[in-house]
C-alpha cells in the first residue's frame, strides 16, 4: 500500500492524498461507511459506489461470530462474500469485546468474553484477531488494542497503553509469520491510545510509530470524553504522527467533527451516524439537518434535498419520506441512509476541492459557523 500527499492547505494541517491499495485508489480525506456485519445497512455495493464510496468497514468480532471464518475463507474473503470491488478495512474487534464489560475478562494475553448472541465463551488475543483478519482479507487491518472508557482512571489508561504496545508487537510477529491468504496485500495500522492524557498519548505514539508501515489510527476517542478534550487530543496527534502516512480517526463522527479534524491533519474517518441516524429520521441536507418525523413535514411537498447527489430520492418529497419513516417502511430507511451517506461523501469531496484550491481554512470557518446553527442534535 502506498500513500502520496497531493496538496496541502497553507493555513492549516489539512491535506489531500491518494491511498493506493490492491482494490483501487482512495482519495483522502475519505469517509468510510460502516458495514459491521458485511453490509452497510440497507445499501447495495452499487449504491455506495454511486455516491462516491471507495472503501468500507467490516468488523472482526461480528463477522467471527456470524457467519464465521470458515465461510469467509470458502467465499474468498470479505470482498468476494459481499460482492464489493473497492477496498475494505476491518476493525480488530477490540472495541467490541472491551465494550462487553459485563461479559469479558482482560489479561495481558488477551480478552476472554462471552458472545452477546448466545453467551458462548471465546478468547481474542492479538494473534487470534490477526488470524481472523487474514481470513477476512481486508486491505487495511487494525491492530488489536485496548480501548479504555473516555473517563477511565489514569492507572487503567496506563495499563491500556502498555498492553496496546505489547499487543502490537505480537500482531506484527503473527503477520510476518503468516503471509496473506489471498493475492493482495494487507497493511496493519497501529492504534494510538492514551485517552485524554497528553503524556500517555505521546508515549503511545512514540512506541507505535516503529510499527507503522503506511498508516496509523487515533483510537480511544468519542468514547465518553468531553468534545473539547477530544479535539485537543486530535490536535496533539497531528504533531506526533508521521506526516507521510495517512491518519485514521476511529469512530468519528458528526459532520462538524470531520471538518475540524481534517483541519488538524486527519485523512480517514468512519462512523455509523449517517446510516443509524437516517434510519431514525435524521436527514443531513445541504440546507441543514431535518428531523423528518416532525409534524411540520407532514404536508411539505418540497424535495428532501434538491442538491443531493443520490441515484434516487431527489424527487421524493419531505412528506413522502416522513410517511415512509413513520411506518418503518424499508424504502424510507434506504432513502434516508443513502441521502445521508451521499451528504458525507459530498462533504469530503468539497473539502478535498477546497484544500486543493488552498482555501480550506477560510472555507472551514464559514462552513462551521453555518453548521453551528443547524447541527445541534
Amino acid at each position: 500500500m502506498k500513500f502520496t500527499i497531493k496538496s496541502n492547505d497553507s493555513r492549516s494541517s489539512a491535506r489531500t492524498g491518494i491511498l493506493e491499495t490492491d482494490h483501487g485508489e482512495i482519495e483522502t480525506p475519505v469517509f468510510m461507511p460502516v458495514g459491521t456485519v458485511g453490509a452497510v445497512k440497507t445499501m447495495t455495493p452499487d449504491e455506495l459506489t454511486s455516491v462516491g464510496s471507495s472503501i468500507i468497514l467490516g468488523n472482526t468480532y461480528h463477522l467471527y461470530l456470524r457467519p464465521g471464518t470458515d465461510i469467509m475463507r470458502k467465499a474468498g474473503g470479505l470482498h468476494q462474500f459481499m460482492n464489493w470491488s473497492g477496498a475494505t478495512l476491518t476493525d480488530s474487534g477490540g472495541f467490541q469485546v472491551f465494550s462487553l464489560d459485563q461479559l469479558n475478562k482482560i489479561t495481558d494475553n488477551g480478552v476472554e468474553f462471552r458472545s452477546h448472541l448466545d453467551g458462548s465463551k471465546h478468547m481474542f488475543t492479538p494473534e487470534k484477531s490477526m488470524e481472523i483478519q487474514r481470513d477476512l482479507g481486508a486491505d487495511i487491518v487494525m491492530a488489536f488494542d485496548q480501548c479504555p472508557p473516555g473517563k477511565a482512571e489514569k492507572t487503567m489508561v496506563e495499563k491500556a497503553v502498555k498492553r496496546t504496545t505489547a499487543w502490537m508487537e505480537r500482531c506484527e510477529k503473527y503477520m510476518q509469520n503468516h503471509p496473506p491468504i489471498y493475492d493482495w496485500e494487507q497493511t496493519v495500522f497501529p492504534i494510538v491510545q492514551g485517552a485524554i492524557d497528553t503524556d500517555l498519548r505521546k508515549q503511545s505514539a512514540e512506541a507505535l510509530i516503529p510499527y507503522a508501515k503506511c498508516g496509523m489510527a487515533i483510537g480511544g476517542l468519542a468514547v465518553g470524553e468531553e468534545k473539547n478534550a477530544m479535539m485537543e487530543m486530535i490536535d496533539l496527534c497531528d504533531g506526533l504522527l508521521p506526516k507521510d502516512q495517512p491518519r485514521y480517526l476511529m469512530g468519528v463522527g458528526r459532520p462538524s467533527d470531520l471538518v475540524k479534524a481534517v483541519r488538524m491533519g486527519v485523512d480517514m474517518f468512519d462512523c455509523v451516524m449517517p446510516t443509524r441516524n437516517g434510519r431514525n429520521g435524521q436527514i443531513f441536507t445541504s440546507e441543514g439537518v431535518l428531523n423528518i418525523r416532525n409534524e411540520k413535514y407532514k404536508d411539505d411537498f418540497s424535495p428532501v434535498d434538491e442538491k443531493a447527489s443520490v441515484p434516487f430520492g431527489t424527487d421524493f418529497t419531505k412528506a413522502y419520506l416522513r410517511h415512509l419513516i413513520k411506518i418503518n417502511e424499508i424504502l424510507g430507511l434506504r432513502m434516508a441512509s443513502l441521502i445521508n451517506i451521499a451528504f458525507y461523501q459530498t462533504l469530503m469531496q468539497e473539502m478535498r476541492a477546497q484544500i486543493q484550491a488552498d482555501n480550506f481554512d477560510a472555507w472551514a470557518k464559514a462552513w462551521l459557523k453555518k453548521a453551528s446553527e443547524w447541527e445541534r442534535m
